[in-house]
């Protein structure tokens, strides 16, 4: 009985400690977890809502008919005037300013060909040119641009080597002002009185409204420039003939930015404020004797969709859904329950298969036929729902999944009895059939597990509900069809959703345990050493991993990868080396940076390769922080000073036990090899006296390993190395070596 209440009182304290811990709060759960509620919260009013008794039924009014009694509004409410926010949402765009853009690069070309011209003008003056031979050029190379009085008195003017820079102040204050191309076709919705004018260059911008009335065109652009001249300070000279010279260079330089102009709409249209109208508690909404006008109408729609049941059970299905949302992101996705955290992309994905799942179950209740509603859950596919959480999260979530998510539909009133039934057999059948899946053909099996399962429950419910022998080949039918459906649409749907999450499922691991994979024949070829090293690690760390209950296989993938950054200086290291070892001619404290940096080199290639995070901390944590001693030892022999921390891996000691297994895998392969003739006895005392000093080391207490575990875990490593270690015959020929080799 003590034991009873000592692990209740357990209980109580962990939920305390989840619930008002202030240390265990994550804003990106907390806010899926009100997410999630919102949309429950929505669903449930919707599928409740009209369905009141306290208004009168409306069926009895009829715009255009004369009410033949009075309708009182029974309680205060509001409402949107659809039609009065679209007559004003109207008005308002056609309030919009049609957008004209200034185009420097035409302004550019204008300035550009006045220059143009009065530089070729000024050197055939310069030249000596008589009048005709001047006139000519210019005709010839600006034809139809002047006429001959024009260019006759620009000829004889006393101050034309000025010209140009006159020509192009005035230039400069048209093009400035802008002159408009105006589509009249295009401007229609707009705003008929402004504009909106934005005027953008490289050391300028300016936005304001211009009114049409007062903008220049090219209509009005001659008369304009004739105004900017007439109030310059110019010579007479120039301003007599200015017109007309600079006339032939006008053209265009502002237009009509349709992007920018349905901008402009578009940004309004979200500004829009919509039009509310109040009914207040005792109001007459409709007058006998009146005629019925759509207004009164709309007021009366209103009303009755804002009468909501009062009913105890509404109430106490919206208790439990509160409840039950807020036990599902707390305790469902907790450690006590999963054995681990989930991530926030894991919770991200939890909260929106949540929401779809009520906001679909709503969806298909309005539109399935017949039955009661029992199709509802029949085509809606809960398997999928639930085998997305399978494959990423487990199958003890999976479970939870699956008694979570029928149940929120049907206390958001979306499914009844039946279809929850229905929706429960199938979810525990999804979250089984993918047990122990690892090849995604697993997936078209599971569907065809999921489709038996669906059966069984169609023919227990219509057994139960003593349905007509002709109601069982349809719901058969769908009921197999959605579970096959589920499993291939679960194979279209795991590639993006395992990059998404950048998950570790196990179909990507199976793919990333390929040997000939791009980066491991790299591998192979950069450094041989060590890739025969890393199929050892496998080895043993899958072997430990079964024997513990860890994931096997991505200890096995991480073993795979935890040393590609060796390929970048692969001869730096003891397994590729041959006669000639680098370290000879270096320093130990470049020696030990060499070896360090792998970890590091490893990580940067993993991430750029989309390697799951799991694989990724297998990599960064395979020595954790552990020290070189060989090369600290060596430090120490010449320098005075020498810091541990110099020597030391930069990675951190393993968190999983998967990562710690690749560790202590790594680790004792590397060192059995260094023994002399080895037996299992031998074996299993080296590898007992390695464990020792990683725990000395503090590198397991991460780990969640158990002595248990390590127990199990030297076992193992010795059963695979006494077998790939085992005594063999020693051949004459081979007797004669050594011997030689002896001598």
């Amino acid at each position: 009985m003590k034991k009873k209440a000592n692990r209740f009182s357990t209980y109580i304290k962990f939920l305390w400690h989840r619930i008002f811990d202030p240390a265990h709060f994550r804003r990106g759960p907390a806010l899926a977890c009100l997410g999630s509620f919102l949309v429950s919260l929505i669903v449930l009013t919707v599928n409740t809502a009209g369905q009141g008794s306290g208004v009168r039924s409306i069926q009895d009014f009829e715009v255009g008919r004369v009410a033949d009694r009075d309708f009182i509004a029974e309680h205060s409410t509001s409402y949107i005037d659809e039609e009065a926010t679209r007559i004003r949402a109207q008005a308002q765009e056609q309030l919009v300013p049609a957008v004209f853009r200034y185009s420097a690069g035409i302004s550019a070309d204008i300035r550009n060909s006045w220059n143009d011209f009065a530089v070729f003008a000024g050197e055939m003056v310069k030249e000596g040119a008589s009048g005709e031979t001047f006139r000519r050029r210019i005709q010839a190379e600006f034809p139809n641009y002047f006429s001959n009085d024009n260019i006759a008195a620009w000829f004889a003017a006393a101050d034309k080597d000025n010209f140009r820079e006159y020509g192009l102040e005035a230039l400069e204050i048209i093009l400035t002002e802008g002159i408009f191309i105006i589509d009249e076709a295009q401007l229609r919705q707009y705003n008929p009185d402004v504009a909106e004018f934005l005027f953008i260059t490289d050391v300028r911008m300016e936005q304001r409204q211009v009114s049409y009335n007062s903008i220049i065109t090219p209509y009005n652009a001659d008369v304009v420039l004739e105004q900017i001249i007439e109030n310059t300070e110019l010579p007479l000279s120039f301003k007599a003939i200015a017109p007309a010279m600079l006339h032939p260079f006008l053209r265009g330089n502002v237009f009509f930015s349709p992007e920018e102009s349905r901008r402009r709409i578009a940004d309004t249209m979200e500004r829009v404020t919509p039009v509310i109208r109040y009914i207040n508690e005792g109001e007459h909404i409709i007058r006998k004797g009146f005629v019925i006008t759509e207004n009164d109408m709309r007021g009366l729609y209103a009303l009755n969709l804002s009468t909501s049941k009062r009913d105890i059970r509404g109430i106490i299905s919206l208790v439990l859904l509160i409840i039950f949302i807020y036990l599902y992101f707390v305790l469902f996705k907790s450690r006590f329950v999963l054995g681990r955290e989930l991530s926030a992309g894991e919770n991200y994905l939890l909260a929106a298969l949540f929401c779809l799942y009520l906001i679909g179950a709503a969806m298909m209740k309005r539109i399935s036929p017949g039955m009661e509603g029992l199709l509802v859950s029949v085509l809606f596919p809960t398997a999928l729902i639930v085998m997305i959480p399978a494959v990423f999260m487990g199958l003890r979530l999976a479970l939870s999944m699956a008694l979570i998510f029928p149940l929120g539909a049907y206390l958001s009133g979306s499914f009844d009895t039946v279809s929850y039934v229905f929706a429960l057999a199938s979810g525990v059948a999804a979250s089984l059939a993918l047990k122990d899946a690892e090849k995604r053909m697993a997936l078209f099996r599971a569907g065809l597990i999921i489709a038996a399962a669906n059966c069984c429950a169609v023919v227990l419910i219509l057994l139960m509900r003593r349905a007509g022998l002709g109601e069982y080949p349809a719901m058969l039918f769908w009921a197999a069809l959605n579970g096959i459906i589920s499993g291939m649409l679960l194979l279209g749907f795991l590639p993006p959703l395992e990059h998404a999450l950048n998950a570790v499922t196990p179909f990507r691991l199976i793919e990333l345990s390929d040997l000939n994979a791009p980066i491991l024949r790299k591998l192979f070829t950069a450094a041989p050493g060590t890739y025969s090293h890393s199929i050892m690690v496998a080895n043993l760390a899958e072997q430990a991993c079964q024997d513990i209950g860890a994931n096997a296989l991505l200890a096995r993938v991480g073993a795979y990868y935890h040393d590609i950054g060796k390929m970048d200086n692969p001869s730096y290291f003891v397994e590729n080396q041959t006669d000639y070892n680098r370290h000879d001619d270096i320093a130990p404290r470049l020696s030990a940076t060499v070896i360090r940096s792998h970890v590091k080199l490893g990580v940067e290639k993993a991430r750029s390769l989309g390697l799951p995070n799991d694989v990724i901390h297998i990599i960064s944590e395979h020595h954790g922080n552990s020290l070189i001693s060989w090369f600290y030892n060596k430090a120490t022999q010449q320098e005075e000073q020498v810091s541990s921390e110099d020597f030391a891996y930069p990675g951190v000691p393993p968190r999983s036990k998967e990562s710690a297994v690749v560790m202590l895998a790594d680790v004792t392969e590397a060192a059995v090899r260094t023994l002399s003739k080895p037996t299992a006895a031998k074996i299993e005392k080296f590898i007992q006296q390695l464990f020792a000093a990683r725990m000395e080391q503090g590198q397991l207490a991460e780990s969640e390993l158990s002595f248990r575990d390590l127990e199990t875990i030297k076992n193992a490593f010795v059963k695979v190395l006494a077998g790939y270690y085992h005594s063999r015959i020693e051949y004459p020929n081979q007797k004669e070596e050594e011997k030689e080799e002896s001598q």
